[in-house]
């Protein structure tokens, strides 16, 4: 009672206390949170261009929901479209470039060409139409016409993209010098006699590369080497895997389905009778009823069956139950409800005839349903009297897309047509032809090639996860809380070894990256390895999909010039093959060409006929060896020589120029041609590596 007395008399006190506390807590969050005021506000800065949060974060939003996408996939996908339009716009700024009315009106009419809201009675983009729409969506709906804007200016993007690549590739034209020299890279021919020194012939353990002379390669070539951010770290999951216990113990559950059973109803407060999957006849409920998959009434072939039992089901007879079996992470029980043989493959061909109201009917459908069938009736006595007229009518009548196709359907598996369709098809022999209602509207329908029958059954399947119980989790928890516990304390791989845990390394993560090998989707896991206060070997436990995930941090590299390490693998045979290719020019300095062949055991060698097109010698591609025979005068030696397989020496003999032409346009065009289909990702590629781009993507995501 006297320390309330006290807390009350002291209260306006202890109130100011805490005020300036949290006051205190939230102005060194402010100060100290990441990437500072201008990261808090901005996604990214391009060549000076800030990409506000806010507008980015709402893209994201409607790309997720717009493709179903994940946020890390959504986001990538809005980065390259942002950075795309400000580097593509401050060229059209450069360039003068603008859309004009007529252009944005012309791309319009041919993006909506196909699009039945927007023709006319003649099958034209109606631009009354248009602006009826937008006036309606306008007044109606915001959010559409939002999209309606966006709509347009991807439009008038794309046009002044299309204007800018333009440009570029007409000045991409092959010249008639370019085309000679094309000409002549190709078929000039020259001769020569060579010896060689593979560099095979000094082992690669004959040759010392120190890590010195690695870092001073790399130095020497900073844009070659040049390395994003990256981070390594190592992990242990513990899995949220069901015991053995729990295994037998779902068994257990789904068993006591089977028979007749006693269940108390809390409704009569009396015990309630039920029977078992073996006795019930309405199956359909009992299975929606207990089964985490709801029935499905269709056909099943074997290898539509679950693997570890599906010979097993495929042989039973109507009525029979099967189970329990184990089918990966579920036990299941199935009852075969009808048996039959049937083929597993028809081809099938219509005439749809659409009415108003029908799925996917556009505003040109105008008739109503008794018009459809009166129709439908009619094209069916047609085509029952004569088939042949069929491909005919489906072309001039049907509304289906198939109709350019005569109504072609192809090939279908049962189950992938809609149910009376379906049924339609492999209920009847080939060759009939019938009339079919669906929410599509009215099919006149022709059966076509069958596969051979083979044998189904229609089963009704109760299906029961196998899940890990409380106890399991609960385990699970502590031993994972255990192991960061002793990580903490202790060697991360000792900990691991001593309790038989895998440890699983992931080298080089980005700092954009949302994958972890082994955990898929987490970007916690990425955000806590590239945090400033993250040092390389903390560890910290994070909850997973499956589980829960320790993690150690390993290594930590800032954007820049990559490590000795990580470039070793690529520069060390560089150099090894530089060293073996000054030791074996030392040890043939002043010699022949014919004891260089001595020394190797072999004869001098002859090319003939050689390209620079084609720098062929014997099955090495030495274009650095060829250019040397084209640039020396017949009959002189050469020096010796650095190629990719080893060392030459060669001697010139003929040197053949293909005969002139009176012009070069064709080789001129296809170097022309060449160019230009490369040029718009070698333009956006260019202006991506020259542009200044401060990217805080990893500061929100």
């Amino acid at each position: 009672m006297a320390i309330l007395n006290s807390i009350r008399q002291r209260g306006v006190f202890l109130i100011l206390i805490i005020a300036l506390a949290l006051f205190a807590f939230i102005l060194s969050d402010i100060l100290t949170s990441r990437g500072g005021a201008k990261g808090q506000t901005n996604i990214a800065t391009i060549n000076g261009v800030d990409i506000p949060r806010e507008d980015f974060m709402r893209e994201v939003e409607m790309t997720q929901r717009n493709t179903n996408a994940n946020t890390s996939v959504a986001m990538n996908r809005v980065w390259e479209q942002e950075l795309r339009r400000v580097l593509m716009e401050e060229q059209f700024e450069k360039a003068g470039i603008t859309v004009e009315k007529a252009q944005l009106d012309r791309g319009l009419k041919a993006a909506l060409g196909n699009n039945p809201t927007f023709l006319n009675e003649a099958g034209e983009v109606d631009d009354a139409r248009i602006q009826e729409y937008i006036a309606t969506i306008k007044a109606s709906s915001p959010q559409m016409y939002q999209e309606w804007i966006q709509f347009e200016n991807a439009l008038s993007i794309g046009i002044l993209e299309d204007t800018y690549i333009n440009m570029i590739k007409g000045g991409l034209h092959g010249s008639q010098l370019e085309g000679e020299q094309e000409y002549h890279f190709e078929n000039d021919k020259v001769n020569f006699t060579y010896a060689m020194v593979p560099y095979s012939s000094i082992t690669d353990e004959e040759i010392n590369v120190t890590d010195k002379e690695i870092q001073k390669y790399i130095s020497e070539r900073p844009k070659q080497f040049e390395v994003e951010a990256s981070a390594d770290l190592e992990y242990v999951l513990f899995s949220e895997n069901p015991s053995d216990a729990d295994i037998e113990e779902a068994k257990k559950e789904i068993s006591t389905l089977l028979t007749k059973r006693v269940e108390f109803n809390r409704e009569t407060k009396a015990n309630d009778s039920l029977p078992g999957f073996q006795d019930v006849e309405d199956f359909e409920e009992f299975v929606n009823t207990h089964s985490e998959v709801p029935y499905s009434d269709r056909w099943y072939f074997e290898n539509e069956l679950p693997s570890s039992a599906a010979s097993n089901l495929i042989a039973l007879e109507k009525g029979q139950v099967y189970g329990p079996y184990r089918d990966g992470n579920t036990y299941n029980i199935s009852k075969v409800i009808d048996t039959k043989k049937m083929p597993d493959s028809a081809d099938s061909k219509h005439i749809l005839i659409r009415y108003v109201g029908t799925m996917r009917a556009g505003d040109d459908i105008t008739r109503s349903k008794e018009e459809a069938a009166k129709m439908a009736d009619s094209i069916l006595a047609v085509v029952k009297k004569t088939p042949s007229k069929f491909e005919d009518l489906a072309k001039e009548l049907s509304d289906d897309p198939s109709k350019g196709n005569g109504g072609d359907l192809g090939t279908s598996t049962p189950g992938r047509m809609v149910p009376p369709f379906d049924q339609f098809i492999f209920n009847n022999p080939e060759g009939t032809i019938g009339l079919v209602e669906t929410d599509f509207g009215y099919h006149v329908v022709q059966v076509g090639k069958q596969s051979a029958a083979k044998p189904a059954i229609k089963i009704a399947t109760v299906v029961k996860p196998i899940e890990p119980s409380d106890k399991t989790m609960n385990d699970l928890f502590s031993d994972a809380s255990k192991f960061e516990v002793a990580v903490s304390k202790g060697d991360f791989n000792k900990v691991a070894e001593e309790q038989n845990l895998e440890v699983r390394p992931v080298n080089k993560i980005g700092p954009m990256d949302a994958t972890i090998p082994g955990i898929d989707n987490n970007r916690g896991i990425v955000t806590w390895a590239f945090n400033k206060d993250t040092k390389v070997g903390d560890t910290k436990r994070f909850s997973v999909s499956n589980g829960y995930v320790i993690a150690r941090l390993t290594r930590k590299n800032k954007k820049g010039l990559a490590s000795v390490e990580d470039v070793s693998d690529k520069v060390k045979p560089i150099l090894i093959k530089e060293k073996k290719a000054q030791k074996i020019k030392e040890s043939l300095a002043g010699k022949s060409m014919e004891e260089i062949a001595q020394s190797q055991n072999t004869s001098v060698r002859t090319a003939s006929s050689v390209s620079l097109g084609n720098p062929m010698i014997g099955a090495s591609k030495e274009p650095k060896v060829v250019g040397y025979a084209f640039g020396t005068k017949s009959g002189e030696t050469t020096k010796l020589i650095e190629g990719n397989d080893g060392i030459y020496m060669l001697k010139v003999g003929s040197l053949t120029p293909a005969p002139k032409m009176d012009n070069y346009r064709n080789q001129a065009q296809k170097l022309g041609q060449k160019n230009q289909s490369s040029a718009p990702s070698q333009v956006i590629n260019a202006l991506k590596k020259k542009a200044d781009i401060k990217d805080n993507r990893a500061e929100f995501y």
